[in-house]
């Protein structure tokens, strides 16, 4: 297994990656351009892929600390840290046949050790109640992630854009839930 920084090449296998697994339209090139710029800083990079047999098998997106802009699904009172010091974990993903094998937990790893050299002393997450068996709050719990807040509705705005984006477990208008999880940097 080979977990390094994201790079342009990465483009075409992790776009299908993520809208294999969150659902059509979840992402595309502007969007990753995008969310690829919020992770860089100090010369760094947050975000990270991870391939095996010359297949990506895995990425995650990651916003600096000072990079990112809370919105209304987050609960700045009840942070741990202040909002220039909490980076922002944005999305990730593995391979359904993949998935389990600690493939996550590496590139959450890598991803906040680069966080740490940026500045950040913690990072927020919205994460996915309806995934198969409510994984990516265990897989989050299980990493140190703490619960602060459940949000109703939270990707349906985004799921009735005119670009939409088709949930899978919903389709055209997603009404699933996002546990909002901090995890705090040592």
């Amino acid at each position: 297994m080979i977990i390094r920084p994201y790079k342009a090449l990465d483009a075409p296998a992790l776009l299908t990656l993520a809208n294999q697994v969150h659902g059509d339209g979840y992402l595309n090139t502007t969007k990753l351009q995008h969310y690829i710029q919020c992770g860089l800083a100090a010369g760094l990079n947050a975000s990270f892929v991870a391939y095996h047999e010359a297949q990506l098998v895995g990425y995650r997106l990651s916003f600096a600390a000072g990079q990112w802009q809370p919105d209304q699904w987050c609960s700045e009172s009840l942070w741990p840290v202040t909002t220039d010091k909490m980076a922002y974990f944005k999305s990730v993903a593995v391979v359904p046949e993949m998935q389990g094998k600690g493939i996550g937990t590496q590139l959450l790893l890598a991803s906040v050790q680069v966080l740490q050299q940026q500045g950040a002393k913690a990072g927020l997450a919205h994460l996915w109640m309806q995934s198969p068996g409510n994984s990516a709050v265990r897989y989050f719990t299980r990493a140190g992630g703490r619960l602060l807040r459940v949000h109703q509705d939270k990707w349906l705005s985004l799921s009735l854009q005119s670009t939409g984006y088709d949930c899978p477990v919903c389709g055209r208008e997603c009404h699933c839930t996002a546990a909002e999880m901090v995890l705090e940097f040592e």
